[in-house]
């Protein structure tokens, strides 16, 4: 990438691999630049060839991995329609409304931001804000705005609709807005200067704020005009200013969008985009290799073979995410009997006989490639005779498990798969654990309601900053922070880090957070799963990012 990578967002330029493929592509590079005061973004800085510290492209098979998008030839057939499968329906089209990636891939192509990331990692570039200064006490931020921006419905983009969407989601803020106190936690104000001028004020320095607002769910801008009309829920209506516009959404079937003719940067390539639901990871692959569809996610190590035996192609690279199970920390209160029942289970073994080669066990809660990730936390480790000895000393002898029956992408084997083998490790120290499954959407409603002494959760990370991952475990809502952990001092040690700059001391201490979790058996940390997407060999242009999005306004068929 020819551009400038802040300090904080050198973990994702990560190592990535190609199973099968064509192209040449450059590898991506990182520097270390600690100066916040003022960026400006000229799309034009970086060494394009620089190995990062974290891996290199490696090619293998026919091809080499893409890590930025490549010129578009000038004679690709525009009027193509691109086809994307995923194992589950979106819960909604609105930014601030919904928190699963599901939604967030349709809403890439449609909304954007004031500021976006790179094409294969979480170094942030302008957007709709061409330039920002931070003031020296790190509170003031602000942005110069992109003139001569419309929304989908005709709205002008301009500082008074930026104040609209913070206000919405801080001033106004529903209980549905997941993602506000994640983006704008630390935000107090939010000013109009001039038409083109917007001013946010914060309670206190957050170092990943810039990252915040590059974020692809309650960051991007939706159309004041839009809201306004739809009783402040864009659901169903969802208006930005992205390179594609809504067209329609068949519940559990697609959403179709075509090319915003009018849009204000380098249009899309493909004249219509449809984000196709396929449960069935099986009946995915049939899809893709049957030519029905071009590109699919939800990928198990179970169908790799099917899907390049067949001609089609693999992305394979390393994941920001972690697969976990979480328990109910206000019914399991005993942190001893969260322990046994962490003793009870052999992480490595379960890892590699569930998704054979395609995830790393997790030994914290953070990739290895992440600032604030220490190879020193201590994990509870396999014991099962300790295990049933303290279990029965304590009277544990059933318990209830929460799953979900679909893949996700960070546990691309289902829910349902992984709660039977953990529901086995179980059973062998003497504890009946009865499995709830249920659906994505119907789980993520149930999840409310706290009924459940452990469940199975994950996180993809949104901007490539340790916070990002900690904070799950300070969220008020339920649907969060699934371990419904209430800790003042975990708050207080979360907070600090924020404000923390970038660097040795601010990593230390997300490495004490990693420790006094998993002390307490909070969680039990599972896996990383590698980001596998499938494609057809005429697709070019395609890149699934770090954060688990795609961005397809580049991506076309030869």
């Amino acid at each position: 990438m020819k551009r400038k990578v802040i300090a904080a967002l050198l973990c994702t330029s990560m190592a990535i691999t190609m199973m099968a493929g064509c192209g040449s592509n450059k590898k991506t590079g990182a520097d270390n630049t600690g100066d916040t005061t003022k960026t400006e973004t000229s799309g034009e800085e970086g060494n394009a060839d620089a190995e990062t510290e974290t891996g290199t492209t490696e090619k293998k098979a026919s091809g080499e991995m893409l890590t930025e998008f490549t010129e578009v030839p000038s004679d690709v057939d525009t009027e193509q329609t691109l086809r994307y499968a995923q194992g589950a329906d979106p819960r909604g089209l609105d930014p601030a409304m919904i928190d699963d990636g599901e939604s967030s891939k349709p809403i890439c192509q449609m909304y954007e931001g004031l500021l976006k990331y790179g094409d294969s990692n979480t170094e942030v570039e302008a957007c709709l804000a061409e330039s920002w200064e931070v003031s020296e006490d790190g509170l003031t931020y602000t942005f110069k705005l992109r003139e001569g921006v419309k929304f989908h419905d005709g709205t002008d983009f301009n500082a008074e609709a930026v104040k609209y969407n913070v206000d919405r989601q801080t001033v106004n803020k529903t209980e549905d807005m997941l993602y506000a106190d994640f983006v704008y936690g630390d935000v107090t104000e939010c000013n109009v200067v001039d038409d083109y001028t917007v001013e946010f004020k914060l309670g206190k320095k957050s170092t990943p704020f810039l990252n915040n607002l590059a974020m692809s769910l309650g960051a991007p801008m939706v159309s004041p005009t839009a809201c306004d009309a739809a009783n402040g829920n864009l659901n169903e209506a969802p208006c930005g200013t992205g390179p594609y516009k809504f067209v329609r959404w068949n519940k559990n079937e697609a959403v179709v969008m075509e090319r915003n003719e009018d849009y204000w940067g380098e249009k899309g390539v493909a004249k219509e985009i449809i984000f196709s639901t396929i449960p069935d990871n099986s009946a995915r692959v049939v899809a893709l290799t049957n030519g029905e569809v071009d590109i699919i996610d939800g990928i198990d190590a179970t169908v790799v073979d099917q899907i390049t035996s067949a001609g089609c192609l693999l992305y394979q690279a390393e994941g920001m995410n972690i697969n976990y199970m979480a328990y109910n920390t206000q019914r399991i209160t005993d942190p001893e009997i969260r322990k046994a029942l962490n003793e009870a289970v052999n992480v490595p073994e379960l890892v590699e006989s569930i998704y054979k080669g395609y995830a790393t066990q997790a030994t914290t809660i953070l990739p290895t490639f992440m600032p604030g990730y220490s190879a020193d936390v201590k994990q509870t480790e396999y014991n099962p005779e300790e295990s049933k000895k303290v279990l029965e000393e304590k009277g544990i002898t059933e318990l209830k498990m929460m799953a979900y029956t679909n893949p996700r992408p960070y546990n691309t084997a289902t829910g349902q798969t992984l709660a039977e083998a953990l529901q086995g490790y179980f059973d062998k120290v003497g504890v009946k654990v009865s499995i709830d499954s249920y659906d994505w959407t119907t789980y993520k409603e149930k999840l409310g309601a706290g009924d459940y002494d452990m469940c199975l959760y994950g996180w993809i990370g949104d901007n490539g900053d340790p916070d990002n991952f900690m904070y799950l475990l300070t969220h008020e809502d339920p649907a969060m922070n699934v371990a419904l952990y209430r800790d003042d001092e975990y708050n207080t040690m979360l907070s600090e880090a924020a404000s923390m700059e970038n660097g040795d001391e601010r990593n230390g201490a997300y490495g004490k957070m990693e420790q006094k979790i998993a002390d307490e058996n909070v969680w039990l940390p599972i896996s990383h799963q590698q980001n596998l997407s499938g494609y057809v060999s005429n697709v070019q242009n395609f890149i699934a990012h770090p954060t688990g999005n795609v961005f397809l306004s580049k991506t076309y068929k030869n």
